[in-house]
This record gives C-alpha cells, sequence and structure tokens, in this order.
C-alpha cells in the first residue's frame, strides 16, 4: 500500500485546483492508496514539509504549483538524507520544467502517470546551498518573475510577466554587465545583457531557449546574450522560437558541468523565478540528483 504525500501551492488558482486534486485524490484512494495533503503557507515552507515527508514513510510526493514550488520541494529533498520521487502536476503561472517533461495536465493523465509509476533520474543545478531544477539567470529581465506581484500573476498568468518585462525593458534601457565566465573549459570576459544557466529546454515559456539541454546528462547549458541594439536584440528573441538564435553572433552557448561568474556591477540572480543572491556565483550540476514520475 502506498503513501503519497500532496504538496500544494493554495495561490495558484485555488478553487480549480482543489477540484482536480479532490478528484485525483478519490481516485486513488479508491485503490487503496493512503494520502495525506498539505498547504504551503509561504516562502520555503514546501522545503521544510518535503524534509519533514522524508523523514516520514512516504512513498512519493505530488507537488502540485509552478516552478518555484517544485524547486522548492527539490531543495528539502537535497537536504534529506532519503530522496522520495516526486511527481509533478504543473499549476503556476510558469511551468517550464514540467512542459520539458511533458507531463500530463489532465486528472486522468496524471492518474495514469502515478498508477504507472514509471521514474528518471534527474539532474539539479547546485548554487551554493540553493538548488535549481529548471534555471538561474542573471542581467536583462531575469527579476521580472520574483518582482511581478503574486496578486498579478494569479488573475492574468503568464501576462503578468510580459506586463512586468515591458516596464523592465523601459526602464533598463539595454544597460550592459560586465562579466568574467570561468569554466574548466573556457575564460570569458564579456559585455553582455543576460546569462542563463539551465538545466532544461524550455526556459520563460520558450521551448528551445538552450535547444540541446538533456536533464540527465550531467552537465548545464549555458546561454549568454552579449551587449547588442535592441533591433538585433529583436532577431534574437524572433529566432529563439525556432532555437535558431544560438547561431547569432552575439549568442555564446555551451554545456559545462561547473562556471563561475563574477562582475564588478551588482547583479542580481533569478533561481527558477525567484530571488537567489548576486554575483559573483558558482554554479553547478548534481548529476542523477532526484527522480521523477515521468
Amino acid at each position: 500500500m502506498e503513501k503519497i504525500k500532496f504538496i500544494i501551492n493554495p495561490s495558484s488558482g485555488r478553487q480549480m485546483i482543489d477540484r482536480r486534486i479532490d478528484s485525483l485524490i478519490k481516485k486513488l484512494l479508491n485503490d487503496g492508496y493512503l494520502i495525506a495533503k498539505h498547504y504551503t503557507k509561504g516562502k520555503d515552507d514546501a522545503t521544510y514539509e518535503t524534509i519533514a515527508t522524508c523523514k516520514e514513510n512516504f512513498d512519493l510526493i505530488v507537488v502540485c504549483g509552478g516552478d518555484g514550488t517544485v524547486n522548492e520541494v527539490v531543495k528539502g529533498l537535497m537536504l534529506s538524507d532519503k530522496k522520495i520521487p516526486i511527481a509533478i502536476i504543473a499549476s503556476g503561472t510558469v511551468n517550464d520544467f514540467a512542459k520539458f517533461l511533458n507531463l500530463p495536465s489532465t486528472i486522468n493523465g496524471i492518474y495514469r502517470l502515478i498508477k504507472k509509476g514509471n521514474t528518471m533520474q534527474v539532474d539539479v543545478g547546485k548554487l551554493g546551498d540553493q538548488y535549481f531544477v529548471n534555471v538561474a539567470a542573471g542581467g536583462l529581465l531575469t527579476s521580472v518573475a520574483h518582482t511581478a506581484q503574486p496578486e498579478m500573476k494569479a488573475i492574468l498568468g503568464r501576462i503578468a510577466y510580459y506586463l512586468e518585462g515591458l516596464k523592465e525593458l523601459m526602464k533598463e534601457r539595454l544597460e550592459p554587465i560586465k562579466v568574467e565566465i570561468r569554466t574548466p573549459e573556457i575564460v570569458l570576459k564579456e559585455e553582455i545583457l543576460l546569462f542563463l544557466i539551465s538545466n532544461s529546454s524550455s526556459i520563460g515559456g520558450f521551448k528551445k531557449l538552450a535547444p540541446s539541454a538533456e536533464i540527465c546528462d550531467g552537465l548545464l547549458d549555458v546561454v549568454v546574450i552579449k551587449k547588442t541594439e535592441m533591433i538585433e536584440l529583436a532577431t534574437i528573441f524572433i529566432n529563439i522560437f525556432k532555437g535558431e538564435h544560438i547561431n547569432h553572433p552575439k549568442v555564446i552557448y555551451f554545456k559545462t558541468d561547473t562556471i563561475e561568474i563574477s562582475s564588478d556591477d551588482d547583479v542580481i540572480i533569478d533561481i527558477d523565478g525567484e530571488y537567489g543572491g548576486k554575483l559573483p556565483a558558482c554554479f553547478q550540476v548534481v548529476k542523477n540528483a532526484i527522480e521523477i514520475v515521468v
């Protein structure tokens, strides 16, 4: 008999999510599963609940929320001795990781996913004592995810990010940042607009931003957009839809397992849509770190 803990972010469309989850739980209860349900109450609550769950006799954690909630659960797993497999029900404003894994969005699909129990081991990015399942980033527009108001995100969804992005673009006026990038393979000193360190190819709703990314190859994919004018930047963003931006002369794209980035400028880091501190920083990959139901 399997015990399942649901960890649910209630800010992600509460009533609709409640109905979907209750329908799923009813199906699982009818099959003899034991179910516990926890609604998160604020930042890091999902991490603490995951740590507590790993100490108990649970067989599976079902995460219901966006990339930020998934990130908190993964951090809890990484801080635990016992690592329980997780299943993801995407319900947040941005669900890049769930989209990359092509996870089902219907209750019947999620039910079949849990029943089959097929899992895969996936890598996790590490920054100090923080972890990311999808992306760490800095520079142009990377503060959008954590500066958009929660109420705005809940009501407007992805439009909230676009509105916040437009506001940031008008404010920032493409101010470049000077960085030094060091990996075991290369050293770069560049003026850049943006860096992305990704575990999957789907970032910010763009499915091919890191087109060669794999979540189980033991490597991080790095995308750097160098200092450029607005018209060239527009061309780069248009090419992102096809994954062809990596061929642009103002774009640097490579893979590595460790990357250090430093800057004399004040550069905020975004980790899976949440504030992650400032540069300098060292990013690493933890291979086969967690198990996900797929």
